[in-house]
């Protein structure tokens, strides 16, 4: 058990969330659900990292909006951390901390997905995967 298959995250609207980050994250949908829970199972560009959307009646979705994003936030590599920032944006995202240089030489920026779950954009200075 060395590898991560997926990272679940329930979510009021998955089709909805799941077209957004299809659509603007670059994510690929590998199996969508037409019934409850409507888990969608979105995997990266490289392929080997999967995330998945689903909305279980049985839990209560997380307030994500109103949870500081240092509790929870999905992180994703940028060439551009600061064009993205503004293109996602412009896409119904809402930003939280502007691009900002860290003393490590890294580039990060928070967001809000249109459904207020928290993301990191990064560019590292060195790279970690």
């Amino acid at each position: 058990m060395d590898k991560i298959e997926h990272f679940a995250v329930v979510v009021k609207d998955p089709p909805a969330v799941a077209g957004w980050y299809a659509e603007h994250l670059g994510f690929t949908i590998k199996r969508a659900m037409d019934t409850a829970p409507f888990g969608h199972f979105l995997a990266d560009a490289s392929g080997g990292v999967m995330l998945e959307l689903y909305n279980n009646p049985a839990v209560t979705v997380p307030d994500y909006a109103s949870m500081d994003p240092l509790v929870l936030h999905i992180a994703f590599c940028s060439d551009d951390v600061a064009a993205d920032y503004e293109r996602l944006i412009a896409a119904g995202a809402s930003g939280v901390d502007a691009p900002t240089d860290l003393p490590t030489g890294d580039t990060v920026a928070m967001l809000r997905d249109p459904w207020g779950l928290a993301i990191q954009l990064v560019k590292r200075a060195e790279p970690m995967v």
